[in-house]
């Protein structure tokens, strides 16, 4: 982990300091280290670097599979294709099969370097002799063109991938959901939306993200704003993943989209699951302070709620608190 970090600020010589210190020192450095250090110089468009790198260590180490791949990734985020292309000839002549982490490496950088037929063509070949595509091949090639705005296409490929038994994750949804929403087509947004909630897709932190572009970009009715963050912490929420859930609550606030009732019921009764009750009665409490009225079922499902945390005095204590126990 230190050699990425010292990569990730450029600290190539600290990297190769230490690298150089674990060796002197006698600690085995195995093939995954190399590894390790090669891919985070790619991943810091360092793939010159990288490659030199390799040729200097290539004596003292056995490559593997997984090495020519981090090194072909690192000419392709640098756009040469043409030393992508070199080195995959080596890997190949060296025995080792290119498998679908190589041609998904290859793929993107085709992409990258604005050869589409290129990527198109090697697409075709994988589905003809293999590796098959998987869904990143799929979202790669609908990354693309969603940025080129030829939605058909990509909901073409979107409908293949189905077909051939690949199923989507959160990835492929998000692609297309930033380009409707992009376009305004907040049906089709709400669509893909519906399809991964009864999909059982939950959003990961880049879908979370492009909704709340969505949202706070466009001048969108009150309405959708809630529509979108009820169903964003939901889904959050359904999947135990809290702070998620709480990012977008506090993104939403920073950007003036104020809460509304069923926002503060998703957020407390989230809470609440995740066991964290204490916090959930403070929502609760800044509910009732706004003047916000949860209708009656909502304070009994609280309850239930509470109960089932092992806290059904909670709720009693806020209504003595605020003074309002008559709504209880």
């Amino acid at each position: 982990m230190g050699m990425k970090a010292f990569v990730a600020a450029k600290e190539r010589k600290k990297a190769i300091g230490m690298f150089e210190l674990m060796k002197k020192h006698k600690f085995k450095v195995r093939v995954e280290t190399i590894n390790c250090l090669l891919d985070a110089m790619g991943r810091a468009k360092l793939g010159k670097e990288a490659q030199i790198m390799f040729e200097k260590l290539e004596h003292r180490f056995t490559p593997n599979l997984q090495t020519y791949s981090v090194l072909l990734n690192g000419w392709c985020r640098v756009k040469n294709l043409m030393e992508a292309g070199k080195l995959r000839n080596e890997m190949i002549n060296k025995g080792f099969k290119p498998d679908i982490v190589a041609h998904n490496t290859m793929l993107e950088g085709l992409l990258r370097g604005n050869r589409r037929s290129d990527a198109i063509k090697l697409f075709e070949v994988m589905k003809a002799k293999g590796p098959a595509p998987n869904v990143r091949s799929y979202t790669i090639l609908m990354r693309d063109l969603c940025k080129q705005k030829k939605m058909r296409e990509a909901a073409d490929y979107f409908d293949e991938m189905i077909r051939s038994g690949c199923g989507p994750d959160a990835g492929v949804y998000t692609c297309l959901i930033k380009r409707y929403g992009n376009e305004k087509k907040m049906d089709k947004v709400y669509g893909l939306l519906k399809e991964m909630k009864e999909k059982a897709y939950p959003p990961d932190a880049l879908t979370c993200n492009a909704l709340i572009k969505l949202v706070t970009n466009w001048k969108m009715p009150d309405v959708a704003v809630r529509i979108y963050k009820k169903m964003m912490m939901k889904s959050f929420f359904m999947t135990r993943n809290y702070d998620m859930g709480r990012d977008v609550w506090e993104e939403m606030n920073r950007k003036g989209c104020c809460p509304d009732e069923n926002s503060y019921i998703v957020m407390i009764r989230g809470l609440i699951r995740q066991g964290r009750s204490v916090e959930a009665c403070k929502f609760l409490e800044e509910m009732i302070q706004k003047g916000m009225k949860a209708p009656q079922h909502g304070y009994n499902n609280f309850a239930a709620d509470f109960s089932r945390a092992g806290k059904p005095d909670i709720l009693e204590e806020l209504a003595q608190k605020t003074k309002i126990s008559g709504k209880f």
